[in-house]
């Protein structure tokens, strides 16, 4: 490892500030709302401090992804609601059980004779698998409507009467439909539904509206404090909270009466409670004295008394609840749908899975083998890894299997294209999941897929994982493969780890480590070891500074000039990783010093010029980089992963930054022939073992580091790893998996 000397300037640190990222405007999370997952707020999705006055996001690209997940929740909460309640009359009946009654109600009307309505038909064999002459794509959903003017309008005038701004009229109007206005009358603290709206602002509206009416104690201003934390937990990747992480976040909202919230919100359905068995008696079950008292009373302590098996209580909301139990039956079909144990029989059937094995070698030929007799299963390695699933999907090709690969981003898209040695199969999750991109979908709406491979697999929230699943039919197979060691999904959940912990599937661990010094440096970070590696061709290069300002100075001069003569690789394919948008020495001032010495201009079109590098950011959780072209009165014009993009100008300042200069969340699953990775003494407390890992993996040839956290850089390896998100999961997978599998 090379080390520069540094600059001698005085030192002087800048205290690290939250600040907005594009496509995000949702308060990051408080940190008395959840326990933190362990990274900066950024990495939590990039989410924003955003106060009342911002507008919300207008209509964008995502419009499909959006319309998708809204199709799947009604999908899911059709078939929950199917589930309960008694059957009546085989109303709800299906499958086998549905056969039976229709054979029975047959014989009994004379129909068919009793032999033949009772005859179990031949076992239905799936086909040999065949691509799909014409394979249905999936309708692109109308576009979502406006609020009508006159609504906006009312809704504009109870703002002013609580001393809103009005700019927050079209969002709030957007965010409670027909009768907004009256909403709000009847409940000041809807407000809060409005992304960007903080409670303290909300308390202030509802004060000027309802005057003495108003109080702390109100059960509307509990209600939606409730479902306010719940989100921000969201934001935060959690799936659910704890019941006693949310009565205390409440409590420190000012809400009196933290258990009358929360029931408040349950019973309006707002949130849904769940009760989940612990596995193992570590925890003992809680009790009042009255209940202790009565179950001593009635002899239940006693020997002989079955004990009780303790549970944790969780509050979620419906959204990410549904989305989170479609996945684990999803996931339980594919794992089911697939005979354990290969049919002993005189010919073979189907494709011939071990001569494609015996073609390949290593954990390439082992993961070939696993996918033969499952439907799930899960692939873990670095970057160099990536061959084996690629070796994977060009066997089942070759078999005559329906196959498609995806990666996160579109570099990954790039990658895997190149790896396969060809651009029919690889395509991005979002590309995917919206039928932009794939085979497109049978005639009852599936993927046309016998088996899909997502890359990345870390990067899969649960909305999306869900999604996905339920995008399979049955005896398709799915494999997750990922580097388990990068940032989890910028989403809610963190669905890899859960079922690498699960152990639901078999897990193929690849035997390929990553090459030359950057990869045994950040090798020896996965295991936490930050150590030094012999570099003699410049291929790591660490860069002490004493000061933010010195930060920027280096990292202009690394990314301008010295990696260029030195290394070989142009500033356009150099990228600067830093740990947030904020700070002395966080994106926006990085961006702005490189805009000024590599692309300089009078930011005439939102502050952006023609060549200007961009990050667009439609999503949280989406970056895609691109180039400025141009801009009229349509917007903002773009080059993105080579297709045209146009930004509405009003939608400019928050979906758009520079892209220069990214942080790890906004980088992960893209990788650049050199990096550069900015460490300002103000970021020491955002540095986490994944977190190093996800920045410092994303060079290919060269990785300069720009130091100036000292000894906060290897203590982060050594001890600062992930803050546990609270999901359900595991917990959900386990009754509906079979024991021999897990």
């Amino acid at each position: 490892m090379s080390t520069e000397p540094a600059a001698a300037e005085d030192p002087g640190a800048a205290a690290a500030e939250q600040a907005e990222s594009p496509g995000a405007e949702e308060a990051a999370p408080d940190a008395e709302a959840a326990s933190d997952t362990g990274e900066s707020k950024d990495e939590a999705g990039d989410k924003s401090e955003g106060g009342a006055e911002d507008k919300s996001a207008e209509l964008s690209e995502t419009e499909a992804e959006i319309a998708a997940q809204r199709e799947l929740r009604e999908r899911i909460a059709e078939r929950k609601a199917s589930k309960q309640g008694p059957i009546e009359a085989g109303t709800k009946l299906s499958g086998t059980a549905a056969d039976l009654l229709a054979a029975v109600r047959a014989v009994e009307s004379g129909e068919k004779p009793v032999v033949s309505a009772f005859q179990e038909p031949e076992p239905a064999r799936r086909p040999a698998p065949v691509r799909a002459p014409e394979p249905v794509r999936p309708q692109q959903p109308a576009t979502a409507q406006a609020p009508a003017q006159e609504t906006v309008e009312v809704v504009r005038a109870v703002l002013a009467e609580g001393g809103a701004p009005p700019a927050l009229a079209e969002p709030t109007a957007a965010a409670l439909g027909d009768g907004a206005d009256g909403q709000l009358r009847a409940d000041p603290w809807q407000l809060l539904r409005v992304t960007g709206v903080r409670p303290e602002q909300a308390d202030g509206f509802a004060r000027a509206l309802l005057g003495a009416e108003c109080g702390p104690d109100d059960e509307r201003r509990g209600r939606a404090i409730t479902v306010w934390l719940l989100e921000q937990a969201a934001v935060a990747g959690h799936t659910a909270l704890d019941a006693a992480t949310l009565h205390a976040a409440l409590g420190q909202r000012a809400v009196p009466d933290p258990d009358a919230a929360v029931q408040s919100a349950l019973a309006e359905g707002d949130a849904l409670v769940f009760q989940d068995a612990l596995e193992g008696a570590e925890v003992p079950v809680q009790r009042t004295d009255d209940e202790a008292a009565r179950s001593g009373a009635d002899g239940e302590d006693g020997e002989g008394a079955e004990p009780e098996r303790p549970v944790r209580v969780l509050i979620g909301l419906e959204r990410y609840a549904l989305a989170e139990e479609s996945l684990a039956d999803g996931l339980a079909r594919l794992i089911n749908s697939l005979p354990k144990e290969p049919a002993e029989t005189s010919e073979p059937e189907g494709p011939d899975w071990e001569a494609a094995a015996a073609q390949a070698s290593g954990s390439a030929a082992e993961l070939i083998r696993a996918v033969a007799g499952h439907g799930l299963v899960l692939h873990t390695g670095g970057e160099e890894a990536r061959a084996e699933p690629a070796a994977l999907v060009a066997a089942a090709a070759a078999l005559g299997l329906r196959v498609c690969a995806a990666a996160h981003s579109a570099d990954g898209r790039r990658r895997l294209a190149r790896a396969t040695g060809t651009d029919d199969t690889a395509v991005t999750v979002a590309g995917l999941l919206a039928g932009d991109e794939g085979p497109g979908r049978d005639a009852e709406g599936a993927l046309a897929l016998d088996l899909l491979v997502v890359l990345d697999a870390p990067q899969l929230d649960v909305e999306s994982a869900a999604m996905l699943v339920e995008s399979l039919s049955d005896g398709a197979r799915l494999v997750l493969s990922g580097d388990p060691g990068v940032l989890w999904s910028a989403g809610p959940g963190r669905v890899f780890t859960d079922l690498l912990a699960a152990r639901c599937c078999p897990q193929v661990v690849s035997r390929t480590p990553d090459p030359g010094p950057v990869g045994e440096l950040t090798s020896g970070i996965g295991i936490g070891e930050l150590n030094q590696v012999e570099a003699p061709g410049k291929e790591v290069v660490l860069v002490p500074v004493r000061d933010p300002a010195e930060a920027i100075h280096r990292t202009v001069q690394l990314v301008a000039d010295s990696v260029p003569r030195a290394i070989g690789v142009p500033a356009e394919h150099t990228q600067v990783i830093t740990p947030g948008p904020g700070g002395a020495a966080g994106t926006r001032a990085l961006n702005t010093a490189l805009k000024e010495r590599l692309n300089p201009g009078p930011g005439r079109f939102g502050g952006f010029d023609p060549d200007d590098r961009v990050a667009y950011v439609p999503a949280p959780g989406r970056t895609t980089l691109g180039r400025v072209v141009r801009a009229d009165e349509e917007g903002l014009h773009l080059e993105c992963d080579g297709a045209p993009v146009v930004v509405a100008k009003e939608r400019v300042e928050r979906e758009v930054r520079h892209g220069w200069a990214l942080t790890a969340h906004q980088a992960t699953g893209q990788r650049w022939p050199a990096v550069v990775v900015v460490l300002p003494g103000d970021a020491a407390q955002a540095l986490s073992r994944p977190w190093v890992y996800t920045a410092f993996s994303r060079a290919e040839r060269h990785l300069s580091v720009v130091q100036g956290v000292e000894q906060a850089l290897p203590r982060a390896v050594a001890e600062r790893l992930w803050k546990g998100r609270t999901t359900r999961l595991q917990t959900l997978l386990h009754p509906q998996v079979p024991a021999t599998t897990a």
